[in-house]
């Protein structure tokens, strides 16, 4: 009989927290406009396809580069993570593009008027850079990899700056890190990466002050294998030109995308701790 009390005041207990929940919500939503709306709704989309599970042929895929990895030697491994981190490094933690003044005021309307028009510059630029590094072959090829990276992170500092965040915090980089994470790693990453975005402000307390202490090795081959798959056929010639042009559109607008929608995150999740 105690025990069926216990269990009986337990579940009240969640009904009331849930029901609260609810309750904030649904306030919430009672003071969103029609383009909010619709942006929540997109988010919610987007929420489910990144927790779904892998597709087959994602997770065959994963696996013969989880083993071609494998064959790999584990110096080559330590020569490619080390270059990658210093790239990234370079580009996110340098002050080459602490340019982009933060937007301090605007509706998310306006905000995302100007997030899809300066994408769409940066997807031109890319489709540009592609098919002009393809067009070269293996050894244009392989300068296509820094640029584009380049051309990707200094988007995501534009994006950032336009949802109003001061991109000369440490803390918002380490976002934009993540930003990118999700938009380049496996299905399977991706859970994980969600889930810590969407409790930042708790998850950002855990990570390490110093950036070298973060796990460059998961991060360059989740994105090397994810450019890899998408981008290998650059590599060759003739075709190499239309595969650069349409590889760098298509990620950069899927990149656009992930970041939209996790800023859309954060904006939504403030609402909601404003109204605690």
């Amino acid at each position: 009989m105690g025990l069926y009390c216990s269990c009986q005041k337990i579940h009240e207990g969640f009904y009331y927290i849930n029901r609260g929940k609810s309750k904030m919500f649904g306030s919430i939503r009672e003071e969103m406009n029609a383009y909010e709306e619709k942006a929540h709704g997109e988010m919610d989309a987007w929420k489910r396809s990144m927790m779904k599970n892998p597709s087959i042929g994602g997770s065959l895929a994963k696996g013969v580069q989880t083993k071609l990895n494998g064959f790999i030697p584990e110096k080559v491994h330590r020569v490619i993570t080390l270059t990658i981190e210093k790239m990234v490094k370079a580009v996110l933690f340098g002050s080459t593009y602490v340019s982009s003044a933060q937007k301090r005021e605007g509706s998310l309307q306006l905000r995302e008027a100007y997030v899809k028009r300066v994408s769409r510059h940066y997807q031109q630029v890319a489709t540009l850079e592609g098919a002009v590094t393809g067009a070269g072959g293996i050894l244009m090829g392989f300068a296509d990899f820094p640029a584009f990276l380049a051309i990707k992170i200094k988007l995501l500092f534009e994006i950032a700056a336009i949802y109003g965040y001061d991109v000369r915090d440490y803390k918002e980089r380490l976002f934009i890190l993540y930003v990118f994470k999700i938009a380049f790693c496996s299905q399977q990453k991706r859970k994980d990466v969600l889930a810590h975005m969407e409790n930042w402000s708790q998850f950002i307390q855990t990570l390490p002050e110093d950036v070298d202490h973060f796990d460059w090795r998961d991060f360059q081959q989740e994105y090397r294998d994810y450019i890899d798959l998408a981008k290998m056929a650059q590599l060759l010639p003739v075709i190499g030109a239309v595969v650069g042009a349409v590889a760098n559109h298509k990620l950069t607008a899927q990149l656009r995308l992930m970041a939209m929608n996790s800023y859309r995150l954060r904006y939504f999740n403030h609402k909601m701790d404003a109204k605690r």
